[in-house]
C-alpha cells in the first residue's frame, strides 16, 4: 500500500472510531481509545448484533456502501482495521 492510501487509511478509522462512539453509545470510550486492530465484537468492543445493523446503516449514510452478503459482513465487520479497509477499497469516489 503506497503512502497516499495508508494516510487515507488512517483517516477513514479516525472517522469510523468517531462514528461508532457517537452513533452507538460506547459511553465510556474516546475514539483515540479503539486500537486499530480492535476487535469489533465479542471480547473487542463488545458490539451486538444491534450494533451491526448501525453499523450497515453508518457504512451507507457515510460512505455510500451496501453490506448485503452477512458472511462478508462477518469478515467486513471483524476489526475496526478491516471495516476501514473495507471502505477505503470500496467506497464511491
Amino acid at each position: 500500500m503506497d503512502e497516499h492510501n495508508e494516510q487515507e487509511l488512517a483517516e477513514i478509522r479516525k472517522v469510523l472510531k468517531e462514528l461508532l462512539v457517537t452513533n452507538l453509545n460506547l459511553e465510556d470510550i474516546e475514539p483515540e481509545q479503539i486500537k486499530d486492530d480492535e476487535i469489533l465484537f465479542g471480547q473487542g468492543l463488545g458490539l451486538d448484533s444491534l450494533d451491526a445493523v448501525e453499523i450497515v446503516v453508518l457504512l451507507q449514510r457515510n460512505f455510500g456502501l451496501e453490506v448485503k452478503d452477512m458472511k462478508e459482513g462477518k469478515k467486513i465487520f471483524y476489526s475496526l482495521d478491516t471495516l476501514a479497509r473495507y471502505v477505503l477499497e470500496n467506497r464511491k469516489q
